[in-house]
Order: C-alpha cells, then sequence, then structure tokens
C-alpha cells in the first residue's frame, strides 16, 4: 500500500509540516459525485471513486464514470464561490485555447463550469494525460532531478506566452490566492492593477481592511515593524526593476506535482524524460507578472524548508534544479535584464501574499489560532527571515551571479 492509499484509508491530507494530519474536509462520496455527474454530458453518473487527494484545502477524487474518468473537485462555498471559481475556468479556457498544456474545465448540461449545490462549490475536470509521477510527493519537496526542473521551468515558459494578452482584473478578495499587491504597485500598467496605494505599509493596511481576523492577528504581533525590519529592505532592492515588469496572469503555484509527465508506460521518473505534458491546479492563479511566476517555481522547487533547523543542512538548496529550470524557461522565453534583476530580488518576497492568505484562511474558515501560527510565523515571516541566513544568501548570490553573466554575455546589457 503507498503512502497516498495508508493517507486516504484513513482520511489524511498534507500537513503544514510535511507529516500526514486528518484532513479538514470530508472526502467525496461516491453517490455525491454521481448526483453531480448525471449532470454532465461527459460524464452521465459515477461508478467508482478511484483515488482521494491528500491535498488540503479541498476535497477532491478522480471518478470512474459510464464515460471515462473525470477529476472531481468540491470547495467549501466560504472559500470558492461560482464567481470565484469562474475566475480561474475563464483563466483555464483561454489557455487551452493556445497551448496543450492546459485543458478547459468541464460544462454541465446547463452550461456551467462551476455548480454551487448548498454549501459547497464545484468543479470538474478532463483527467490529465500522463504520469503522475509526484503523487505521493509531500508539498516543498524537491524535483528527482535536474531534467525535471528543466521542463518544469519549459513550461512555465510556454504559459506565459500562452497567457499573453489575457486582460482580465486581478481576483477579487478571497482566501488562498497567491497575489502581488503589497510589494508590486509599481508594476508597469500598476493602474491596472486597480490603483493601489503608495507604498507597502500603506498596501498591507489595504490587505488587511478586506481581512479583519487577519488584521487583528496581525496586529497583535507588530506587522508594521515586521515589514519596517524584515521585509522593507527586501523591497527596496525590488523597487528600482518593477517599473520594467508587465503584469500578466500566472500560475502561482508550479511545483513539481502540479506537472503530469510524458505519456502512460514511459520510465517518468527516469533522467531521460525530460517533458512535462501537463499543467494542473490553477487555484492560485491571479494577475501578477511573468517574473513573480518564475520566482514562486524556484521558492516551491528548490529549497528543501521541511529540513530547515536539522542539524545537517547540507544540500537544503538544489542549486542544479535552479540553473536547469532557469535554461529551461528561457530556451523558451527570453528575460529582459529587468526581468532577471527583478527575479533575485524578489525570490524572498514571493511567498508573503500567499503566505498571508493561507493565514486568513486558517484564521476565517478553519477558526485554528495554531495553523495560523505557522502560516504567519513560519511562512510569512520565516521564509523571509531565512533568505538573511548563510544559506538564504547562498541562494540569492548564486541568482545574482545568473544575472550578471546574462547580461555580460549579452554584451554588457543591463
Amino acid at each position: 500500500m503507498n503512502l497516498i492509499q495508508q493517507m486516504t484509508e484513513h482520511g489524511k491530507a498534507h500537513g503544514l509540516t510535511g507529516s500526514p494530519v486528518e484532513a479538514d474536509w470530508p472526502a467525496l462520496t461516491l453517490a455525491e459525485v454521481d448526483g453531480l455527474l448525471r449532470g454532465y454530458p461527459q460524464a452521465g453518473g459515477a461508478v467508482r471513486v478511484v483515488s482521494v487527494s491528500p491535498r488540503p484545502f479541498s476535497a477532491a477524487s478522480v471518478v470512474e464514470t459510464p464515460r471515462g474518468r473525470v477529476f472531481v473537485k468540491r470547495h467549501a462555498s466560504v472559500v470558492r464561490d461560482g464567481d470565484g471559481l469562474m475566475e480561474e475556468h475563464r483563466l483555464l479556457e483561454y489557455l487551452a485555447g493556445r497551448t496543450s498544456l492546459v485543458k478547459a474545465a468541464l460544462k454541465d448540461r446547463d452550461g456551467r463550469s462551476a455548480v454551487g449545490i448548498g454549501d459547497w462549490t464545484y468543479e470538474v475536470h478532463p483527467v490529465a494525460e500522463g504520469v503522475d509521477v509526484y503523487e505521493e510527493a509531500l508539498s516543498w519537496t524537491p524535483f528527482l532531478h535536474a531534467g525535471h526542473a528543466r521542463a518544469a521551468g519549459r513550461a512555465l515558459a510556454e504559459l506565459h506566452q500562452a497567457a499573453e494578452g489575457y486582460g482580465a482584473p486581478r481576483r477579487k478578495v478571497q482566501q488562498l490566492v497567491s497575489s502581488f499587491t503589497i510589494f508590486g504597485g509599481e508594476l508597469a500598467g500598476g493602474a491596472g492593477l486597480d490603483r493601489l496605494p503608495a507604498g507597502p505599509v500603506a498596501r498591507m493596511e489595504r490587505y488587511l481592511d478586506a481581512r479583519p481576523l487577519l488584521r487583528a492577528y496581525a496586529e497583535k504581533r507588530a506587522w508594521r515593524r515586521s515589514i519596517e525590519e524584515l521585509l522593507l529592505p527586501f523591497y527596496e532592492k525590488l523597487r528600482p526593476w518593477l517599473g520594467g515588469l508587465a503584469p500578466l496572469w500566472t500560475q502561482n503555484d508550479l511545483h513539481a506535482s502540479n506537472l503530469i509527465w510524458m505519456e502512460p508506460g514511459s520510465d517518468a521518473a527516469a533522467e531521460a524524460c525530460v517533458r512535462s505534458v501537463s499543467v494542473i491546479d490553477f487555484g492560485l492563479a491571479d494577475r501578477t507578472t511573468a517574473v513573480h511566476d518564475v520566482a514562486t517555481a524556484l521558492e516551491r522547487n528548490v529549497v528543501e524548508w521541511l529540513r530547515i533547523g536539522e542539524p545537517d543542512e547540507a544540500g537544503l538548496v538544489h542549486f542544479d534544479h535552479v540553473d536547469a529550470l532557469l535554461e529551461g524557461y528561457e530556451d523558451v522565453r527570453g528575460m529582459s535584464p529587468e526581468e532577471r534583476q527583478a527575479l533575485v530580488t524578489l525570490l524572498p518576497l514571493v511567498h508573503c501574499e500567499f503566505a498571508l492568505s493561507e493565514t486568513d484562511y486558517f484564521l476565517s474558515v478553519l477558526l485554528s489560532e495554531e495553523k495560523a501560527r505557522l502560516g504567519y510565523e513560519g511562512y510569512f515571516l520565516g521564509h523571509a527571515e531565512w533568505f538573511l541566513s548563510e544559506a538564504g544568501r547562498g541562494l540569492l548570490d548564486h541568482l545574482q551571479r545568473w544575472a550578471d553573466g546574462k547580461a555580460v554575455s549579452r554584451g554588457g546589457e543591463r
């Protein structure tokens, strides 16, 4: 019995510290998905629940239907209502028309891809073709090898090319979205990001105004001092480069287990398998910028965050994966000098708004101060603080040499 089967059998989900925990949401039942899928002409009902996803923020399963397998996800409507889910689905539909990496959500007989029933919101997707190599991988674990990192970079660049021209405004206020407003207000075309106030402190005030429980929690922890002492020094290094970054709708969660690899039957774990065929899970997507997405991919995949604090931290950062991901990206979409410099300076900040959104979810939906502490102190502040450590500075220095080397190789352009 593999890890996923064990977690499914015992109602477990991925925990914030890497260990399996009790799932926050009840698993989908056969009767439940059968009733839902009878409204979908591509399914016609449900025969069997094939698998139960261990991901923590919703309930999801692959379901066998009379017409093939589909992927069903159920959200609490207080987290994703129909309008919030349609923000993702319109993006998926646009991307699916421009790249084979993405498939649009399925629609029921009434033309709906987001279906509200009681306290829940449902979505149904085609099952991605290929091999889910990282099905058993916990969050914050690295690629198996540099070949996968390079393929991930290529896939991300292809997504960015496909997203060009998608002009929807950024998402409405809701939990579990990875936005870029607090530190991204000086982006090129910043007025298109809803006329954000000047400066990170003022923008953080606005962010918290829309999230009262998060505000109360952050006020008790002197958030202004944290921004001024910890985060503003990183921001001041980023600010000169923001004007050269164009807004773009981005996936914002490109980690190894959100990629599906090659075709069934191939040895997808082998280094020779270097092609991803599908990108899944756009739940964190929003209008940010391409560099924000690249920085997120590095943050999610190249640092073994779960090992921080262990006596032996050797190999904590996978520098070969850093290089491979960036090489793969620039094989498809070359970065401007401004983008490369911004990437170096954005990396310590790129996690911040998702960490805050996650903390708000723990406070407002799960009512868990314990999880909120991990989200705020451990993630929002802790990940930024790590970049002041020897290992964190080493990663930033490595990226700076990459950015400077690219400038020299192109005749000194800056």
